[in-house]
C-alpha cells in the first residue's frame, strides 16, 4: 500500500455550509447522532443488498451492529458500522461535495431560516453527516470499501474549508466516524445521554445499535456489550401495539421531518400476496419538495425485512410524492433485480392495493377530520391536483378531494366540489369557475356579474397550477366544467335579435379600428361593466397567457385574439350608439372604442401595450367634462 496523503478544499456550496453550522446557535444539537446512525444502518443495508449477487462481498462478516464508543480520556464518540464502506475515491467524493442540485436555495434558506428550524432542515436535506461539526471540531472518517482489503481510507477535517485525505491499513470493512468533541459538548460522553438519544431516536432502526457499558456485579466492575435500540420494525408490528409517539419518532428519523404526521396508514395485506404497509401523509409541505429534481417518489421497500429500494417509484405515483414510509413484501422474490422489480405484476397488485389506502386515508381525514385537511390542503393541495389530469382510473376519488375558494364562501374558507353542486341552484347546468391570481379581483371581475345576479356561485382559482388541471377534468358527477370568462350566457338570441341588429353597423366600425380582437359582440353577461374580453373556444384564457409569459414560453405570435363584448344597457355603449347615428365618422368612436378595449384588458389582469396612451385618452375626457360642466 501506498501511504499517500493529500489536502484537498470543500467544494463552495459545502464551505457555506459548514461555515453557518460551526458558527450558528442550535437548539437540537443531538439530531447528528440520529443522522450518523441512520447512514451507518444505510451501508449496511447497501451490502446486505449487493451481497445477494456476490456473496464474497460478506467477508464472513454477517454480524450486523452499529457500535457507539465513548473515549472520555482523548474526548472523542465514535460511531462504527460494518456495510458497505467507501473507497479513497468514494471519501473524497461522498464527503467533500453536497451531491445534491438546489443546494444554493437551501443554503439561503438555512441563512434566512429561525435557527430552531435548522437542524431539522439539514436532516430533510439528506446532509446529515455535517451536523457532526455542530459538536465536534474535527471529524475523523475510517473506511473501507467491501471487497477491497487493500483500500483503507482515512478522511479528516475540522470543517474549515479544507479536509484531508489519506490510505490505511483498515482490517474489516465498514465505516468509524470518530467526533473529537468540542470542550463545551462533553455530554455527549455520557452513556446515560447517548443510551436516551439512540431510545428517542434510533429505537426503530433495525439493526443493533450497541455500546460497552459498565456493570457491577457485587464488588467487581465488568464491561458487556449493550443494544440500546428496540430493533424491531415498527412496520411489523401490531397497530395496536404501536403508541402515537412511536409512531411520530419513527416518521421523523425516515422523513428527516420535525412535524407530526397528518395521518398514518398502517395495515397487513394477508392472502395471494403478503405485504405489510406504514406510510405516513405529512401535515406540511417536506422542504425538499422545492426542488423537483432532487426528490425521490414513492416509499422504502423491503423484501422480507431486506431493503431492496430506498424510493420504490412503483408503488406510488408523482402526484402522493409526499408520502414517505414502508412496504414490506413476504411475496416477492429475495433476489429479484430493480429492473424487473418495475415489470412485475406482484408488485403492480400492491401498488394498486396502496395507492387505494392512501386516497382512502385522504377522504378519511376530509370527512373526519376537516380543519386538519384543510391545513393539509393548503400545504400540498397543489401537488395532490396533478393526479386528476394524470391518473383516469381515480380522477372521481381526485376530485373528490379539491378544496376551491368561491364567490360565495368567505375569504380563507374551502368548498368542495360536491358541496357546490349540492347548492346549484336547479337551472343552473355547468359547475362554473374563474382563474386569476388573487381573490380581490376576481371577485370584482365582470365576468361574474351575471352569475351573481342570479344567485348562482362561482369557483375562484387562484393557484397556479389550476389552469392546467381543470381541463383534466372536464365533468364532475354529470355537470360540466365551464370557466366564467368562456361560458356563453343564457340563451337569449331571440330577445336580442333586435339589439343586436341595432349595434351591428357601429360594432362592424369599432372593430376596424381595433385589429388585436376577433370580433366584436353584445354582452348578455354583463349587468354593470361597460365590456369585456371572452377567449374563443379551446383558446388559451388571459391567466394562462399570463402564466406561460411568466415562464419564457410565450410563442412567437404573442397573445391570442379574443372577443370584446359590450354591455348594450351600459350608458358608455348607449351614448357611443347616439354619436354613431349622428355621425358615423366622428374620430371619437376609435378613441371610445380603445379605451372599452384597454378597460376590458385593466379588468381581466392583463397589462396595457400603451399605458400612456390610456391614461392620455382618460385626461382628455375629462378635460371635455370638465368644460362641458363649466360651460
Amino acid at each position: 500500500m501506498t501511504a499517500t496523503a493529500e489536502t484537498l478544499e470543500f467544494r463552495t456550496e459545502l464551505k457555506q455550509l459548514l461555515h453557518i453550522i460551526t458558527h450558528s446557535l442550535y437548539s437540537h444539537k443531538e439530531i447528528f447522532l440520529r443522522e450518523l446512525i441512520s447512514n451507518a444502518s444505510d451501508a449496511i443495508n447497501k451490502i446486505k443488498f449487493d451481497s445477494l449477487d456476490r456473496e464474497e462481498l460478506l467477508e464472513d462478516n454477517k454480524d450486523w451492529k452499529i457500535r457507539i464508543a465513548v473515549d472520555k480520556e482523548k474526548k472523542t464518540l465514535t460511531i462504527s458500522d460494518n456495510g458497505i464502506g467507501m473507497s479513497r475515491a468514494e471519501a473524497v467524493e461522498n464527503l467533500g461535495t453536497i451531491a445534491k442540485s438546489g443546494t444554493r436555495a437551501f443554503l439561503e434558506s438555512l441563512q434566512k431560516g429561525e435557527k430552531k428550524d435548522q437542524p431539522e432542515l439539514i436532516g430533510q436535506f439528506g446532509v446529515g453527516f455535517y451536523s457532526s461539526f455542530m459538536v465536534a471540531d474535527r471529524v475523523t472518517v475510517e473506511s473501507r470499501r467491501a471487497g477491497n482489503p487493500s483500500d483503507g481510507v482515512r478522511w479528516e477535517s475540522d470543517g474549515q474549508g479544507e479536509f484531508r485525505v489519506e490510505a490505511i491499513e483498515k482490517a474489516t470493512r465498514g465505516t468509524d466516524v470518530i467526533l473529537h468533541l468540542k470542550d463545551d459538548e462533553q455530554e455527549f460522553l455520557d452513556p446515560y445521554a447517548l443510551r436516551r438519544l439512540v431510545k428517542k431516536f434510533s429505537d426503530f432502526i433495525e439493526h443493533p445499535v450497541v455500546m460497552d457499558v459498565e456493570k457491577e456485579e457485587g464488588e467487581k466492575k465488568t464491561t458487556v456489550e449493550e443494544t440500546l435500540n428496540a430493533r424491531k420494525a415498527i412496520w411489523l408490528r401490531s397497530p395496536s401495539e404501536v403508541t402515537q409517539e412511536e409512531y411520530k419518532e419513527f416518521y421523523k428519523q425516515i422523513s428527516g421531518n420535525d412535524d407530526e404526521p397528518a395521518r398514518t396508514i398502517h395495515y397487513v395485506a394477508e392472502g395471494t400476496n403478503e405485504f405489510r404497509v406504514l406510510l405516513f401523509i405529512p401535515s406540511k409541505k417536506p422542504f425538499e419538495l422545492q426542488w423537483a429534481g432532487d426528490y425521490k417518489i414513492g416509499p422504502r421497500l423491503y423484501v422480507q425485512r431486506v431493503l431492496i429500494m430506498d424510493h420504490c417509484e412503483k408503488l406510488l405515483p408523482p402526484y402522493l410524492r409526499f408520502v414517505r414510509g414502508v412496504v414490506d413484501s413476504t411475496s416477492l422474490p429475495l433476489n429479484i433485480s430493480r429492473e424487473l422489480l418495475q415489470q412485475n405484476p406482484v408488485l403492480e397488485r400492491i401498488a394498486k392495493n396502496v395507492l387505494k389506502n392512501v386516497l382512502d386515508a385522504l377522504k378519511d381525514m376530509k370527512d373526519s377530520e376537516y380543519e386538519k385537511y384543510v391545513s393539509f390542503f393548503k400545504e400540498l393541495g397543489s401537488i395532490l391536483k396533478e393526479g386528476v389530469g394524470r391518473d383516469w382510473t381515480n380522477r372521481e376519488k381526485l376530485a373528490d378531494l379539491l378544496l376551491f375558494e368561491s364567490m360565495n364562501t368567505p375569504e380563507g374558507s374551502f368548498t368542495s366540489l360536491a358541496q357546490y353542486v349540492e347548492k346549484m341552484p336547479a337551472e343552473q347546468k355547468e359547475i362554473v369557475y374563474l382563474t386569476g391570481e388573487e381573490r380581490g379581483p376576481l371577485e370584482h371581475s365582470p365576468y361574474l356579474e351575471a352569475f351573481r345576479s342570479k344567485g348562482e356561485d362561482v369557483l375562484l382559482l387562484t393557484d397556479p397550477i389550476d389552469e392546467f388541471v381543470l381541463p383534466g377534468l372536464p365533468e364532475y358527477k354529470g355537470k360540466k366544467l365551464q370557466a366564467a370568462d368562456r361560458v356563453e350566457a343564457p340563451d337569449k338570441k331571440e330577445e336580442q335579435k333586435e339589439a343586436a341588429a341595432k349595434y351591428e353597423k357601429l360594432f362592424a366600425a369599432l372593430k376596424g379600428h381595433l385589429e388585436e380582437i376577433s370580433d366584436i359582440r353584445l354582452s348578455a353577461r354583463l349587468k354593470e361593466s361597460a365590456s369585456c374580453l371572452v377567449a374563443a373556444e379551446g383558446a388559451m384564457s388571459a391567466h394562462l397567457e399570463r402564466l406561460m409569459e411568466r415562464m419564457g414560453h410565450a410563442g412567437d405570435a404573442g397573445r391570442s385574439k379574443r372577443v370584446l363584448e359590450l354591455n348594450g344597457e351600459h350608458p358608455v355603449v348607449i351614448a357611443m350608439h347616439e354619436l354613431f347615428e349622428r355621425k358615423p365618422d366622428d374620430p371619437r368612436l376609435a378613441a371610445y372604442g380603445r379605451l372599452l378595449y384597454e378597460q376590458a384588458i385593466l379588468a381581466e389582469g392583463s397589462k396595457l401595450k400603451d399605458p400612456a396612451g390610456f391614461a392620455r385618452r382618460i385626461n382628455e375626457l375629462l378635460v371635455k367634462d370638465a368644460r362641458a360642466e363649466s360651460a
